[in-house]
């Protein structure tokens, strides 16, 4: 079964933005994310996984009546959280997809601690829910 697994900073972190992160502090959080990388390729679980922009660089994107894009910027004020990148894993339960999000969400953080982020897991499905 396939989950993306989701992280999410935000201004409920427990941990300061990384942006105040020393230097070797961001090297060693990126080094520790392209290691649990390698891990989940060689174990055969890794689908994708990628980081994301940060929200100021983010844009809404709707149709109008004509069907062009209406284009907004973002992110808005009262955004508290936003996602900072997600995995996509193929493993063969929810508890290992659980086993995943808790090894990242210790990811180091300031001084080498781990953060313990939040890791949203959702099962990525395959086809249309049963009941509808």
């Amino acid at each position: 079964m396939k989950y993306m697994l989701l992280m999410q900073f935000g201004q409920l972190a427990e941990f300061p933005p990384i942006m105040t992160w020393a230097p070797e502090e961001v090297a060693a959080h990126i080094d520790f994310m392209r290691h649990a990388n390698e891990k989940l390729t060689e174990a055969g679980e890794l689908v994708e996984a990628q980081g994301l922009a940060m929200p100021d660089l983010a844009r809404t994107v709707r149709a109008s009546d004509s069907g062009t894009p209406v284009v907004t910027d973002g992110p808005y004020p009262e955004t508290k959280e936003f996602l900072v990148g997600y995995w996509i894993v193929d493993c063969e339960s929810q508890d290992r997809a659980f086993e995943i999000a808790a090894f990242v969400s210790a990811a180091p953080g300031p001084g080498g601690k781990p953060l313990n982020m939040p890791i949203e897991v959702r099962q990525v499905m395959s086809g249309a829910p049963e009941e509808l």
